[in-house]
């Protein structure tokens, strides 16, 4: 799809990490306009702020919403995606990841919807160990069925990073209140971690028309790291040295069952799981697209480092209101 004067591009989960980073450059096309669809367009007020962005209240698992919003529309963005459900069923898995991609794909056919740009994730597979992984399998093949004139794209990435990240702040801050000490599970399963704008540049890239139709783009960093490597890094760049405890898998089941039932979920079962699997790409999708991927060395400890000099002086100005 080349950009013209009239290009509307309708997003869905575009109000997360990878929504808000990919948002905030299209928001910068003059001759582009954005359609975030939400259920609760309060908590997308970061984008409000962002020219040509149009925040719309809607549920995006129904049809009759699906139908207005792409109507008229030269793309659609799928960013929807969950890392943990309500209960433990698979359900709510299948519902987000699966089901909604089905029902993109038929509107999106319905509507003549001429490009569709789907978000997977590396290890996707219908036969994959996890809940996680099969949805988000199933869903994929529901976007290569989808045939007609509709033209797709899906990113399986590697874990994201970035700054306001949930990767590196989430290590960060159980490393600074460990002390430094992590009991870990599956510490050797293998990562190539890619920056947020790396990603945002591999959908522009397919946006602007340069590629063909009916592809997949494994989207990985320049670096393959175990998860103990990565959380040593992360520790090193908050200035928490790390001291990770690789958990025999046995120990590391009974962690993910108990974590099952802590509010928020830090940890899953079904996180487990998928951890059985490397997130490592087999195709080069950024050499493929003309990205050069940074490294996490070269951007992490910019805000890590950051986090830990605000850490500091908050300690310093207690110190000092304590002895004054």
């Amino acid at each position: 799809m080349t950009a013209t004067a009239s290009t509307t591009i309708c997003v869905l989960g575009g109000t997360g990490f990878v929504g808000t980073e990919l948002i905030a450059r299209l928001a910068g096309r003059g001759s582009t306009r954005v359609r975030v669809l939400t259920r609760d367009p309060m908590r997308a007020r970061h984008l409000s702020v962002l020219p040509n962005v149009e925040l719309v209240r809607g549920n995006a698992h129904e049809a009759a919403v699906l139908r207005r919003e792409f109507t008229g529309a030269d793309a659609v963005i799928n960013l929807v995606g969950i890392l943990n459900e309500t209960g433990f069923s698979g359900r709510g898995f299948e519902k987000a990841h699966a089901d909604l991609a089905q029902k993109v794909v038929a509107t999106a056919s319905y509507a003549r919807v001429p490009q569709l740009l789907h978000m997977s994730s590396l290890g996707a597979s219908e036969q994959g160990p996890s809940h996680y992984l099969r949805s988000k399998g199933r869903a994929e093949q529901h976007v290569r069925s989808g045939g007609g004139s509709l033209h797709w794209s899906i990113f399986r990435p590697s874990v994201i990073f970035g700054a306001g990240d949930s990767l590196t702040r989430r290590f960060a801050s159980l490393l600074k209140l460990s002390g430094g000490v992590l009991p870990l599970a599956r510490a050797n399963t293998r990562f190539a971690p890619i920056h947020v704008g790396d990603v945002a540049s591999a959908f522009e890239r397919v946006l602007a028309g340069d590629t063909a139709s009916g592809q997949t783009y494994e989207l990985c960093g320049p670096e393959v790291m175990t998860l103990r490597e990565l959380v040593q890094r992360v520790g090193q760049y908050a200035g928490t040295p790390a001291r990770v405890i690789p958990l025999p898998d046995a120990i590391a089941r009974v962690q993910a069952l108990l974590m099952d039932f802590v509010p928020g979920r830090p940890f899953s079962t079904d996180n487990y799981r998928s951890l059985s699997v490397d997130s490592v790409c087999h195709d080069n999708g950024c050499a493929r697209l003309g990205i050069q991927p940074a490294a996490l060395g070269s951007l992490a400890p910019d805000w890590l480092g950051a986090h830990e000099r605000n850490a500091r002086l908050a300690r310093l100005r207690s110190s000092e209101t304590r002895d004054g």
